[in-house]
């Protein structure tokens, strides 16, 4: 069975939000998409206080100077578009309120008649945690946990009622619930998180950065599936972040997706072969505008499916 393949909506800096995003949304559904994607940055911190992903010097790419609110562009992604599932890649728990973001996202569900997969992490930067966090950045776990306590609580039957850390739910109708239950993707960076994804998501979103270390990954996932008695099917959705030119990249250092639509396609092909069943691509931060990121993105797909793909 082909893997399916996403694709990024546009969020940076150099796209036009109100007009860019349904743009690129239809075009991907009309080039075959099976979903379309966001992620979360609220803020650029000039200068930097920590590395990016806490590594120690490395610098924050230039494209996090300023994204669009993710839950907006889903919604403006949503009203343009029919069939596409609509992802978040990830939303970082800590920053929002766990009650008032399982009811968005169960608005947005309904709005886009069923198509919403919450890929939900807990954030890497002190420096969002001190602007907009609900809790430090040491319970940024235990945030986790809660929002999906809220998250199931708000999407069950009524009366929902919760108490926890950060909220306490009286027993209430809480509207509108989900068309069908949310899909819930969660990262598996460290031995915790693992945990908490094989015993409570529907899904894992991992970072595709080559095929050797995603099969690793992908292999130690399903052994903890196993080793903890899951029996339910384990989805999963890897993070392909693209750097597409119009030439080949030549040289032995040219990193996965990096390179022409062909070199793309043959990563593609590869990182398909470890099984994860589905790949979204973000093309955004390197093609010039609207036009261009739909028209890369349509002949990615058309030679990724006549690859086999």
């Amino acid at each position: 069975m082909p893997v399916k393949l996403g694709l990024g909506l546009p969020q940076t800096k150099h796209y036009d939000i109100g007009r860019d995003v349904a743009t690129v949304a239809r075009a991907a559904e009309e080039a075959g998409y099976e979903s379309l994607w966001v992620f979360e940055r609220v803020l650029f911190p000039e200068p930097a206080t920590q590395g990016l992903y806490n590594i120690p010097g490395l610098p924050w790419p230039d494209h996090y100077r300023s994204v669009a609110e993710p839950l907006v562009t889903l919604a403006l992604a949503a009203a343009a578009t029919e069939r596409p599932r609509l992802g978040t890649s990830v939303l970082v728990a800590p920053l929002h309120m766990p009650f008032q973001l399982a009811r968005s996202l169960a608005s947005l569900d309904v709005a886009s008649g069923g198509r919403v997969v919450a890929g939900i992490g807990t954030g890497w930067s002190h420096d969002e945690f001190a602007a907009a966090s609900v809790a430090p950045f040491e319970k940024r776990g235990a945030v986790l946990d809660e929002l999906l306590d809220v998250c199931a609580a708000v999407w069950g039957p009524d009366p929902v009622s919760y108490e926890g850390e950060l909220t306490t739910i009286a027993p209430s109708e809480v509207g509108p619930k989900p068309v069908r239950p949310i899909p819930v993707y969660l990262p598996a960076n460290s031995p915790r998180a693992t945990r908490r994804l094989v015993d409570r998501a529907d899904g894992w979103m991992p970072v595709a950065m080559g095929v050797a270390q995603l099969a690793e990954q992908w292999q130690r996932v399903r052994d903890v599936a196993a080793e903890r008695g899951r029996e339910r099917p384990l989805d999963a959705c890897a993070r392909a972040n693209a750097q597409y030119s119009a030439k080949p990249f030549e040289g032995k250092d040219r990193h996965p997706f990096q390179g022409s639509v062909a070199q793309i396609v043959e990563d593609l092909a590869a990182h398909a072969e470890v099984g994860v069943p589905e790949i979204l691509l973000d093309l955004q931060n390197s093609t010039r505008d609207a036009a261009e990121l739909s028209d890369v993105a349509a002949e990615v797909y058309a030679a990724a499916r006549a690859a086999g793909v």
